[in-house]
């Protein structure tokens, strides 16, 4: 049995439930998967100051997640926030939406574009893109100008401004389409359907991504790298700045 851990790293759990459905249908028969959200904090992470704060709960509940017996942590944010500090922290295979998402897209097209709902998180997410050396592959970014909040209010309202920004992707040269938010999940299939090239739902490609990775660990025995980026923090230090929470 592999046990997953899905942090949506806002301050509601408003999508737990539903992600947890949805994301059902998708899991391995020896999946189990577990779906939580903080008790306080942003309800979104549009913001970069938003972002920042909820870093620190996110390597608390991967830690935690570690102690638990949880084989894996999906970080559910598209800006894969403390995707890097959670590795360097913890010994669990980890995750991130972005990540995950375009290292299935390399292999599925030569060019790729991501929607996301608002202009306001393109520089982020295009940060994003530069540290993983993807800017070549890159056709274009779109928005919908929709929050996260809005993504479901009107789902044919969403589809239709996807639909829009998938077809402009496309006479650009993307030949295959990222859907650049967590919340854009369930939406993936009737676009994809609609224009016949591949439409990444980021939530079950980072699922995706986490099940694999654990199945590499187990054969292999290939995990994070614990020099140079992933080198842990000592452990006398942590004890010593009462930082033991990270142990």
């Amino acid at each position: 049995m592999t046990k997953i851990l899905f942090i949506n790293p806002v301050g509601t759990d408003v999508f737990d439930s539903p992600m947890k459905e949805y994301l059902s249908h998708y899991t391995e028969p020896s999946t189990k998967l577990d779906v939580v959200s903080f008790k306080s904090g942003p309800h979104h992470l549009e913001y970069y100051s938003y972002d920042a704060l909820v870093v620190p709960h996110i390597l608390r509940e991967v830690k935690s997640a570690e102690k638990a017996g949880y084989d894996a942590c999906i970080i559910g944010c598209f800006y894969d926030p403390g995707l890097r500090e959670a590795r360097e922290i913890s010994n669990l295979v980890v995750t991130a939406p972005l990540e995950s998402s375009t290292s299935l897209a390399l292999s599925l097209g030569d060019k790729f574009s991501i929607i996301v709902g608002r202009k306001k998180w393109i520089p982020l997410m295009m940060s994003r893109v530069r540290e993983y050396g993807l800017e070549s592959r890159l056709t274009s970014f779109k928005d919908i100008e929709l929050g996260v909040h809005d993504l479901h209010r009107d789902e044919s309202e969403t589809e239709k401004r996807l639909l829009r920004a998938v077809e402009e992707s496309i006479r650009e040269g993307a030949e295959v389409v990222i859907l650049g938010c967590t919340v854009f999940f369930g939406f993936y299939r009737d676009v994809q359907e609609r224009y016949r090239i591949p439409v990444i739902d980021p939530i079950i490609a980072s699922l995706k991504h986490a099940e694999q990775y654990v199945r590499v660990k187990e054969l292999c025995g290939w995990t994070h790298s614990r020099i140079y980026s992933y080198e842990p923090p000592p452990a006398s230090e942590l004890e010593r700045w009462k930082l033991s929470d990270l142990l």
